[in-house]
């Protein structure tokens, strides 16, 4: 038997999803620790509606859709990048790969532009307890992003398909988290 396929097999469910399934290991660890934190947003929601409901009020949700629509492009981009290889078109999926960075990029360049726009305003991290949450979890998000960028340019280099479909797959983990965080944070009020 292959050793790659016997490793695989080791993994039990994890071995059919695609690339290393140690990332999945990851992806789970990393949708615990963003559920239990975006929870503790809800719960202290929950208890300070009226902070909650001001901050939300001072959140520019435009540029939170701008943001959505980025990533959304950006794991589009990440997907095609790994249908190219699929089909050992490397230039097209370094292409698409840098595409999926452009965005990712650019969704940066909006948060500090939000972030900026809050700070200019007096909203900072110890305004008060909607805004430390805004700022751990958007700022925890935000790095999560900046990592995903760098795995992607890895990938881009040492580009197997095993490779790309690794490292596509935490991208597509930043995406869902933001399309968890954006409505949470952004869009629901009064819940």
């Amino acid at each position: 038997m292959n050793a790659k396929l016997k490793d695989n097999a080791e993994w039990g469910a994890l071995s059919a999803l695609p690339g290393n399934p140690m990332i999945w290991i990851l992806i789970i660890s990393e949708l615990v620790v963003f559920g239990l934190a975006l929870i503790g947003f809800m719960a202290m929601r929950f208890l300070k509606p009226e902070i909650f409901a001001t901050g939300q009020a001072a959140l520019d949700y435009w540029l939170g859709g701008l943001n959505t629509m980025f990533l959304i492009t950006s794991g589009w981009c990440a997907a095609r990048a790994v249908h190219a290889r699929s089909r050992d078109q490397r230039q097209k999926a370094r292409l698409w790969l840098g595409g999926a960075g452009m965005f990712g990029a650019a969704f940066l360049v909006v948060k500090l532009v939000e972030w900026s726009e809050k700070l200019s305003q007096g909203h900072d991290i110890a305004f008060d307890a909607f805004f430390t949450l805004f700022y751990l979890i958007t700022g925890f998000h935000a790095a999560h992003v900046v990592m995903g960028l760098a795995i992607l340019a890895i990938v881009g280099w040492w580009d197997s398909l095993e490779n790309l479909k690794t490292g596509t797959a935490f991208w597509h983990m930043v995406d869902l988290i933001w399309l968890i965080i954006f409505p949470v944070i952004y869009l629901a009020r009064g819940l």
